[in-house]
């Protein structure tokens, strides 16, 4: 393939963190929908604003006389690189009289794969990891419920917090289907099952332009129950560097934080592309996540494009408690069985109802000869680079593949493609904030929320 023209992504998140570069033919119109985000933060920077917090005092002012502080962090299917603040946080402890060996990190694992200490470096630091007691959050284990909501989510919380006498979190800001992650939501990764299984099936899913729903109010009153008033909260760019921080009562910064995130990551659909690139970096840890959270761009552009996901998937498939990749028939019974099993009568009436409308309005069409539902081209996974964790042989939905030539030489093949193809690139799907049509959230199925 001759190829003159290229352009540099990063991919293999917490794995390398390494620059990627993608060669395309010359007369091809390549654009890349890069953030407008500022230039990355100094250590400097990032400590001056731990030391004035948005409407509270210092951390070391607030945690004066506790002995059994918790530091919630989130896990690594979240790109917060957490080891920035954590040596700041450390020492404004030490400053209140707590040693960091009295300092517990609890990893938010919510319905992922449980951590290893490997991982705890890479999240919180060596340093970190070795001087404070490091624990990993399972949502099968160890919690003990702590009430009950008003919207009916029973609170089921690991044993750590409630032994916890000072609780702050360490967490990002991202979009996903819920209108957007942060704040309260890390209360989410240490919780039960149970509790997890009513938050995400027991809620009308809201827009993802509706940053305040039904979903995130019950997650504010939880986040209240168990203690957890004081966070920081990190933005990256689309290398994963750190560009903006806010800490204190995030019930008031976190609307200024969402704004920041659509802002800075805004950008537009995917239309009249004859290719669609997106990469799942920096979200692009396991396939179960790059699925998930990772291709927007190619759920949303025309039948004709086609549709390419770049990801690293360092940890292979993945895993997700509540909803597993590849879904299985047990699987979506499963899910079927959670839905009946907290959903409200008023509620699951609405669901039947709605959904035999929409068969009804689809077999009527298909009758009248309307348009038939839209079939898009085979998604193909470009996985760069080498790594221990391998694939299936086969799996639905992918055509997967490690030659970035062999995706070039797939696009040119194609019947009736022209040799001046127009190229889409979002570079940093899971953070971009894409102008959706509400008709596109209907359409996920549910194994696409996490």
């Amino acid at each position: 393939m001759e190829a003159s023209c290229g352009r540099e992504l990063r991919t293999e998140a917490w794995y390398g963190d390494r620059s990627l570069r993608l060669d395309f033919p010359d007369k091809w119109d390549v654009k890349v929908f890069w953030p407008r985000t500022p230039k990355p933060l100094t250590d400097r920077e990032i400590e001056d604003v731990l030391e004035h917090p948005v409407g509270q005092p210092p951390l070391r002012e607030m945690c004066r006389g506790k002995s059994h502080p918790l530091v919630i962090v989130d896990d690594l299917n979240r790109p917060t690189p957490a080891a920035r603040v954590m040596p700041f946080l450390l020492s404004q402890f030490h400053d209140a009289g707590i040693p960091s060996r009295d300092v517990r990190v609890l990893m938010a694992t919510g319905t992922h794969r449980v951590a290893s200490v490997e991982v705890a470096v890479k999240k919180i630091g060596g340093e970190t990891a070795v001087s404070c007691q490091f624990i990993v959050h399972d949502c099968t284990k160890n919690s003990v419920k702590v009430g009950r909501t008003s919207f009916g989510t029973p609170v089921y919380v690991d044993r750590e917090v409630v032994a916890s006498d000072f609780v702050i979190g360490v967490g990002g800001i991202y979009p996903n289907l819920w209108g957007y992650g942060g704040g309260s939501k890390l209360s989410l990764g240490v919780l039960g099952m149970r509790s997890i299984m009513h938050l995400h099936y027991g809620h009308i899913r809201a827009s993802p332009k509706e940053y305040m729903n039904e979903f995130r109010s019950d997650l504010d009153e939880i986040a209240r129950m168990i203690g957890l008033n004081w966070m920081v909260s990190m933005q990256v760019d689309a290398d994963r560097e750190v560009v903006r921080v806010s800490c204190g009562d995030y019930h008031i910064y976190y609307e200024g934080a969402v704004a920041f995130s659509r802002e800075a990551f805004r950008a537009p659909m995917p239309k009249d592309a004859d290719v669609v690139i997106s990469n799942s970096y920096p979200i692009d840890l396991s396939l179960t996540f790059v699925q998930s959270k990772g291709i927007s761009p190619l759920r949303s552009c025309g039948s004709e494009a086609s549709r390419i996901a770049v990801g690293s998937c360092s940890e292979g498939i993945g895993y997700h408690g509540l909803f597993p990749f590849p879904p299985t028939r047990l699987n979506r019974a499963q899910g079927t069985a959670r839905y009946l099993s907290v959903m409200k009568h008023d509620e699951m009436l609405r669901r039947i109802f709605s959904h035999v409308k929409f068969k009804l309005k689809n077999k009527a069409g298909r009758h009248r000869g309307g348009a038939a539902p839209i079939q898009r081209k085979p998604l193909q996974l470009y996985r760069p680079g080498e790594h221990a964790e391998k694939f299936p042989s086969q799996i639905s939905g992918f055509n997967i593949t490690s030659s970035w030539s062999n995706i070039i030489d797939h696009i040119q093949n194609q019947p009736g493609n022209k040799s001046d193809l127009r190229v889409l690139i979002y570079p940093c799907a899971p953070l971009q904030d894409l102008e959706n049509d509400p008709s596109d959230v209907e359409a996920l199925q549910p194994t696409d929320v996490t």
